[in-house]
Protein backbone atom coordinates (compact mmCIF):
# COMPACT_ATOMS: atom_id res chain seq x y z
CA UNK A 1 0.00 0.00 0.00
CA UNK A 2 1.27 3.69 -0.51
CA UNK A 3 2.42 5.60 1.69
CA UNK A 4 1.38 9.75 1.03
CA UNK A 5 3.69 11.65 -0.30
CA UNK A 6 5.23 14.70 1.66
CA UNK A 7 4.36 17.95 -0.04
CA UNK A 8 6.61 19.92 2.27
CA UNK A 9 9.39 19.92 0.30
CA UNK A 10 7.60 21.95 -2.65
CA UNK A 11 8.10 25.36 -3.14
CA UNK A 12 6.34 27.57 -5.83
CA UNK A 13 9.63 27.30 -7.90
CA UNK A 14 8.91 23.78 -8.67
CA UNK A 15 5.70 23.77 -9.42
CA UNK A 16 6.13 26.22 -11.86
CA UNK A 17 8.43 24.03 -13.91
CA UNK A 18 7.95 20.99 -15.69
CA UNK A 19 7.49 17.77 -13.88
CA UNK A 20 9.33 14.79 -15.87
CA UNK A 21 7.57 11.34 -15.66
CA UNK A 22 10.57 8.83 -16.40
CA UNK A 23 8.99 5.07 -17.59
CA UNK A 24 10.91 2.42 -18.44
CA UNK A 25 11.00 -1.49 -18.90
CA UNK A 26 14.19 -2.94 -19.57
CA UNK A 27 13.24 -5.78 -22.41
CA UNK A 28 10.84 -5.93 -24.79
CA UNK A 29 9.14 -8.73 -23.26
CA UNK A 30 8.76 -7.38 -20.23
CA UNK A 31 6.77 -4.43 -22.23
CA UNK A 32 4.34 -6.40 -23.90
CA UNK A 33 3.95 -8.80 -20.76
CA UNK A 34 4.00 -6.51 -17.76
CA UNK A 35 1.48 -4.27 -18.41
CA UNK A 36 0.50 -3.92 -14.74
CA UNK A 37 4.19 -1.96 -14.33
CA UNK A 38 3.98 0.27 -17.34
CA UNK A 39 0.24 1.34 -15.91
CA UNK A 40 1.94 2.31 -12.51
CA UNK A 41 4.45 4.30 -14.09
CA UNK A 42 2.42 6.05 -16.44
CA UNK A 43 -0.47 6.96 -13.22
CA UNK A 44 2.72 9.01 -11.98
CA UNK A 45 1.33 11.83 -14.19
CA UNK A 46 -1.47 12.22 -12.25
CA UNK A 47 0.33 11.89 -8.88
CA UNK A 48 2.15 14.88 -10.04
CA UNK A 49 -1.04 16.73 -10.78
CA UNK A 50 -1.75 15.61 -6.99
CA UNK A 51 1.12 17.22 -5.70
CA UNK A 52 0.33 20.33 -7.40
CA UNK A 53 1.58 20.45 -11.22
CA UNK A 54 -0.57 21.73 -13.83
CA UNK A 55 -1.29 18.77 -16.66
CA UNK A 56 0.57 21.06 -19.06
CA UNK A 57 3.54 21.04 -17.27
CA UNK A 58 3.44 17.26 -16.49
CA UNK A 59 5.70 15.54 -19.64
CA UNK A 60 5.75 12.00 -19.63
CA UNK A 61 9.45 10.60 -20.88
CA UNK A 62 9.16 6.86 -22.55
CA UNK A 63 11.64 6.58 -25.69
CA UNK A 64 13.73 4.58 -23.36
CA UNK A 65 11.11 1.16 -23.33
CA UNK A 66 12.62 -2.25 -23.88
CA UNK A 67 16.04 -0.69 -23.15
CA UNK A 68 18.52 -2.00 -20.23
CA UNK A 69 19.05 0.34 -17.52
CA UNK A 70 23.36 -1.22 -16.56
CA UNK A 71 24.02 2.03 -18.60
CA UNK A 72 22.77 5.49 -20.25
CA UNK A 73 24.27 4.44 -23.88
CA UNK A 74 21.45 4.15 -26.07
CA UNK A 75 19.17 5.82 -23.92
CA UNK A 76 17.94 8.98 -25.30
CA UNK A 77 15.30 9.47 -22.87
CA UNK A 78 17.50 9.08 -19.83
CA UNK A 79 19.71 11.98 -21.84
CA UNK A 80 17.05 13.95 -22.83
CA UNK A 81 16.01 14.05 -18.50
CA UNK A 82 19.84 14.56 -17.32
CA UNK A 83 19.83 17.25 -19.90
CA UNK A 84 16.68 19.28 -18.62
CA UNK A 85 17.65 18.68 -15.32
CA UNK A 86 21.05 20.33 -15.69
CA UNK A 87 19.11 23.30 -17.59
CA UNK A 88 17.16 24.26 -14.56
CA UNK A 89 14.22 23.27 -16.88
CA UNK A 90 12.57 20.35 -14.53
CA UNK A 91 10.97 20.98 -11.25
CA UNK A 92 10.99 17.51 -10.13
CA UNK A 93 12.03 13.85 -11.68
CA UNK A 94 9.28 11.27 -10.96
CA UNK A 95 10.06 7.31 -11.23
CA UNK A 96 8.53 4.34 -10.16
CA UNK A 97 11.78 3.61 -8.23
CA UNK A 98 15.44 4.10 -8.18
CA UNK A 99 15.83 1.27 -11.08
CA UNK A 100 13.74 2.85 -13.38
CA UNK A 101 16.25 5.59 -13.66
CA UNK A 102 19.38 3.94 -13.62
CA UNK A 103 21.24 0.63 -11.97
CA UNK A 104 24.55 2.04 -12.89
CA UNK A 105 25.64 3.86 -9.56
CA UNK A 106 27.56 6.11 -11.57
CA UNK A 107 24.58 7.41 -13.85
CA UNK A 108 22.83 7.64 -10.49
CA UNK A 109 24.84 9.88 -8.71
CA UNK A 110 25.95 12.00 -11.44
CA UNK A 111 21.93 12.41 -11.86
CA UNK A 112 21.41 13.12 -8.05
CA UNK A 113 24.31 15.92 -8.28
CA UNK A 114 22.51 17.51 -11.05
CA UNK A 115 19.41 17.57 -8.80
CA UNK A 116 20.88 19.08 -6.20
CA UNK A 117 22.81 22.13 -7.85
CA UNK A 118 19.39 22.67 -9.75
CA UNK A 119 17.22 22.17 -6.74
CA UNK A 120 14.94 19.66 -8.77
CA UNK A 121 13.05 17.60 -6.76
CA UNK A 122 13.08 13.25 -6.40
CA UNK A 123 9.90 11.78 -6.24
CA UNK A 124 9.00 8.22 -6.06
CA UNK A 125 6.04 6.08 -5.08
CA UNK A 126 7.39 6.52 -0.93
CA UNK A 127 7.62 10.41 -0.53
CA UNK A 128 9.50 13.42 -2.19
CA UNK A 129 13.28 13.82 -1.65
CA UNK A 130 15.43 17.11 -2.27
CA UNK A 131 18.95 15.80 -2.93
CA UNK A 132 19.92 19.54 -1.72
CA UNK A 133 19.57 17.71 1.73
CA UNK A 134 21.92 15.32 3.10
CA UNK A 135 19.58 13.08 4.92
CA UNK A 136 17.72 12.97 1.54
CA UNK A 137 21.07 12.64 -0.55
CA UNK A 138 21.93 9.54 1.98
CA UNK A 139 18.55 7.76 1.48
CA UNK A 140 18.31 8.40 -2.33
CA UNK A 141 22.43 6.97 -2.30
CA UNK A 142 21.61 3.61 -0.37
CA UNK A 143 18.67 3.28 -3.20
CA UNK A 144 20.70 3.54 -6.04
CA UNK A 145 23.18 1.41 -4.84
CA UNK A 146 21.05 -1.53 -3.92
CA UNK A 147 19.51 -0.68 -7.38
CA UNK A 148 23.05 -1.70 -9.31
CA UNK A 149 23.76 -4.33 -6.54
CA UNK A 150 20.25 -6.14 -7.47
CA UNK A 151 21.56 -6.31 -10.70
CA UNK A 152 24.48 -8.37 -9.43
CA UNK A 153 22.30 -10.46 -7.46
CA UNK A 154 20.15 -11.48 -10.35
CA UNK A 155 23.05 -12.52 -12.50
CA UNK A 156 24.89 -14.55 -9.84
CA UNK A 157 21.54 -16.62 -9.90
CA UNK A 158 21.07 -16.82 -13.41
CA UNK A 159 24.93 -17.99 -13.95
CA UNK A 160 24.56 -20.15 -10.80
CA UNK A 161 21.35 -22.25 -12.01
CA UNK A 162 23.16 -22.69 -15.59
CA UNK A 163 26.53 -23.74 -13.74
CA UNK A 164 24.00 -26.31 -11.45
CA UNK A 165 22.58 -27.68 -14.76
CA UNK A 166 25.90 -27.89 -16.90
CA UNK A 167 27.24 -29.76 -13.84
CA UNK A 168 24.26 -32.50 -13.76
CA UNK A 169 24.23 -32.64 -17.72
CA UNK A 170 20.81 -31.01 -18.48
CA UNK A 171 22.17 -27.90 -19.74
CA UNK A 172 21.06 -27.42 -22.94
CA UNK A 173 21.88 -24.97 -26.05
CA UNK A 174 20.55 -23.82 -29.13
CA UNK A 175 21.68 -26.98 -31.89
CA UNK A 176 23.06 -25.60 -35.31
CA UNK A 177 21.03 -26.26 -37.53
CA UNK A 178 20.74 -29.88 -38.91
CA UNK A 179 20.65 -31.09 -35.26
CA UNK A 180 17.66 -31.47 -33.15
CA UNK A 181 17.49 -32.79 -29.25
CA UNK A 182 15.18 -36.37 -29.32
CA UNK A 183 12.63 -36.82 -26.98
CA UNK A 184 15.35 -38.36 -24.63
CA UNK A 185 17.43 -35.29 -24.76
CA UNK A 186 20.36 -36.79 -27.46
CA UNK A 187 21.41 -35.11 -29.97
CA UNK A 188 20.30 -36.61 -33.46
CA UNK A 189 19.95 -35.55 -36.94
CA UNK A 190 16.96 -33.42 -37.80
CA UNK A 191 14.53 -35.72 -39.71
CA UNK A 192 13.95 -33.33 -42.02
CA UNK A 193 15.71 -34.61 -45.80
CA UNK A 194 14.96 -30.77 -47.42
CA UNK A 195 16.76 -29.31 -44.27
CA UNK A 196 19.58 -31.95 -44.55
CA UNK A 197 20.49 -31.33 -48.26
CA UNK A 198 20.89 -27.75 -47.89
CA UNK A 199 23.38 -28.57 -45.38
CA UNK A 200 25.07 -31.15 -47.19
CA UNK A 201 25.29 -28.41 -50.20
CA UNK A 202 26.76 -25.36 -48.48
CA UNK A 203 29.56 -27.50 -47.33
CA UNK A 204 29.58 -29.02 -50.47
CA UNK A 205 30.20 -25.68 -52.23
CA UNK A 206 32.50 -24.44 -49.74
CA UNK A 207 35.01 -28.00 -49.96
CA UNK A 208 35.31 -26.95 -53.41
CA UNK A 209 35.54 -23.39 -53.60
CA UNK A 210 37.24 -22.90 -50.26
CA UNK A 211 35.62 -19.12 -50.32
CA UNK A 212 32.29 -17.68 -48.63
CA UNK A 213 31.65 -15.53 -50.67
CA UNK A 214 31.92 -17.89 -53.48
CA UNK A 215 29.13 -20.21 -51.21
CA UNK A 216 26.87 -17.21 -51.23
CA UNK A 217 27.04 -16.13 -54.85
CA UNK A 218 26.34 -19.71 -55.80
CA UNK A 219 23.25 -19.86 -53.73
CA UNK A 220 22.09 -16.51 -54.64
CA UNK A 221 22.66 -17.29 -58.23
CA UNK A 222 20.33 -20.27 -58.30
CA UNK A 223 17.68 -19.04 -55.68
CA UNK A 224 18.51 -21.01 -52.84
CA UNK A 225 17.79 -20.71 -49.56
CA UNK A 226 19.23 -21.61 -45.78
CA UNK A 227 16.76 -23.26 -42.97
CA UNK A 228 16.62 -21.66 -39.56
CA UNK A 229 14.89 -22.45 -36.82
CA UNK A 230 13.37 -20.04 -34.45
CA UNK A 231 13.28 -20.38 -30.61
CA UNK A 232 11.27 -17.46 -30.36
CA UNK A 233 8.36 -18.71 -27.31
CA UNK A 234 5.34 -18.45 -29.63
CA UNK A 235 7.40 -19.54 -32.44
CA UNK A 236 9.84 -21.63 -30.94
CA UNK A 237 11.03 -24.58 -33.17
CA UNK A 238 9.69 -23.01 -36.48
CA UNK A 239 11.67 -23.76 -39.56
CA UNK A 240 12.21 -20.80 -41.82
CA UNK A 241 13.87 -20.73 -45.29
CA UNK A 242 16.14 -17.00 -45.40
CA UNK A 243 18.89 -15.84 -48.08
CA UNK A 244 22.44 -17.37 -46.93
CA UNK A 245 24.49 -14.82 -45.54
CA UNK A 246 28.32 -14.23 -45.82
CA UNK A 247 28.32 -14.77 -41.66
CA UNK A 248 26.75 -18.23 -42.01
CA UNK A 249 29.02 -19.23 -44.06
CA UNK A 250 32.70 -20.88 -42.44
CA UNK A 251 34.63 -17.83 -43.32
CA UNK A 252 37.66 -17.88 -45.97
CA UNK A 253 40.78 -16.93 -44.32
CA UNK A 254 41.67 -14.65 -46.53
CA UNK A 255 44.21 -11.95 -46.14
CA UNK A 256 43.78 -8.02 -46.57
CA UNK A 257 46.92 -7.67 -48.67
CA UNK A 258 45.41 -10.56 -51.23
CA UNK A 259 41.84 -10.48 -51.30
CA UNK A 260 39.86 -13.97 -52.03
CA UNK A 261 42.88 -15.87 -51.65
CA UNK A 262 43.37 -18.57 -48.30
CA UNK A 263 45.68 -18.94 -46.16
CA UNK A 264 47.00 -22.52 -47.48
CA UNK A 265 47.48 -20.87 -50.55
CA UNK A 266 51.02 -20.37 -51.78
CA UNK A 267 52.38 -16.69 -51.17
CA UNK A 268 52.82 -14.40 -54.20
CA UNK A 269 56.41 -14.03 -56.09
CA UNK A 270 58.31 -11.11 -54.00
CA UNK A 271 56.29 -11.46 -51.27
CA UNK A 272 59.63 -12.07 -48.59
CA UNK A 273 59.70 -14.90 -46.17
CA UNK A 274 58.07 -12.87 -43.48
CA UNK A 275 54.76 -12.86 -45.45
CA UNK A 276 55.28 -16.94 -46.48
CA UNK A 277 55.60 -17.15 -42.60
CA UNK A 278 52.59 -15.63 -41.58
CA UNK A 279 50.74 -17.74 -44.21
CA UNK A 280 52.16 -20.86 -42.98
CA UNK A 281 51.18 -19.95 -39.56
CA UNK A 282 47.64 -19.28 -40.30
CA UNK A 283 47.55 -22.86 -42.57
CA UNK A 284 49.12 -24.63 -39.24
CA UNK A 285 45.81 -22.53 -36.61
CA UNK A 286 43.36 -23.40 -39.44
CA UNK A 287 44.04 -27.14 -39.62
CA UNK A 288 44.64 -27.49 -36.11
CA UNK A 289 41.26 -25.08 -35.31
CA UNK A 290 39.26 -28.07 -37.60
CA UNK A 291 40.72 -30.97 -35.89
CA UNK A 292 40.21 -29.63 -32.43
CA UNK A 293 36.66 -28.61 -33.24
CA UNK A 294 35.75 -32.35 -34.98
CA UNK A 295 37.08 -33.98 -31.84
CA UNK A 296 35.42 -31.78 -29.06
CA UNK A 297 32.36 -32.38 -31.08
CA UNK A 298 32.90 -36.58 -31.04
CA UNK A 299 33.57 -35.99 -27.09
CA UNK A 300 30.00 -34.55 -26.97
CA UNK A 301 28.05 -36.74 -29.08
CA UNK A 302 29.61 -40.07 -29.22
CA UNK A 303 26.12 -42.07 -30.11
CA UNK A 304 27.10 -39.83 -32.89
CA UNK A 305 30.79 -40.49 -33.64
CA UNK A 306 30.52 -43.68 -35.31
CA UNK A 307 28.19 -42.56 -38.07
CA UNK A 308 28.91 -39.31 -39.94
CA UNK A 309 30.86 -36.62 -38.61
CA UNK A 310 29.94 -32.96 -38.01
CA UNK A 311 31.89 -29.66 -37.00
CA UNK A 312 29.81 -26.75 -35.88
CA UNK A 313 30.34 -23.73 -37.13
CA UNK A 314 30.20 -20.02 -35.07
CA UNK A 315 29.97 -17.11 -36.69
CA UNK A 316 29.31 -14.20 -34.92
CA UNK A 317 27.48 -15.38 -32.17
CA UNK A 318 25.75 -17.62 -35.05
CA UNK A 319 25.85 -21.35 -34.95
CA UNK A 320 25.46 -22.54 -38.36
CA UNK A 321 25.01 -25.85 -39.66
CA UNK A 322 26.45 -29.27 -39.01
CA UNK A 323 29.21 -30.27 -41.20
CA UNK A 324 28.02 -33.47 -43.52
CA UNK A 325 30.31 -35.24 -45.44
CA UNK A 326 29.56 -37.60 -48.42
CA UNK A 327 30.84 -40.99 -48.31
CA UNK A 328 33.77 -40.30 -51.13
CA UNK A 329 35.09 -37.36 -48.78
CA UNK A 330 38.82 -37.64 -47.72
CA UNK A 331 39.99 -38.55 -44.84
CA UNK A 332 41.92 -36.29 -42.12
CA UNK A 333 45.58 -36.40 -41.23
CA UNK A 334 44.24 -37.54 -37.79
CA UNK A 335 41.34 -39.96 -38.93
CA UNK A 336 37.50 -39.18 -39.96
CA UNK A 337 36.54 -37.80 -42.46
CA UNK A 338 36.30 -33.65 -42.64
CA UNK A 339 36.16 -30.76 -44.50
CA UNK A 340 39.51 -28.89 -45.25
CA UNK A 341 40.11 -25.85 -43.20
CA UNK A 342 40.46 -23.06 -44.82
Amino acid sequence: MLRPLSAHKLRNEHLTRPALVYVRQSTLIQVRDNTASTTRQYDLATRAQDLGWPASLVKVIDQDQGRSGASHSARDGFEYLRAEVGLGRAGAVLCFEASRLARSSSDWYRLIEICALSDTLVIDEDGVYDPGQYNDRLLLGFRGTMSEAELHWLHCRLVGGKLEKAQQGTLRFRLPVGLVYDAAGRITLDPDEEIQHAVRQVFAVFETSKSALAVVKHFADHGLQIPDRLWQRERKGEVVWRRLRHARVPPSCTTRSTPGRTCMDAPRPGSGPCQAKRLASRATRARSSAMTGQRCFKSITPALSAGPSFAAIRSNSTIIAPVIPTSGAEPSAKGGPCYKAS
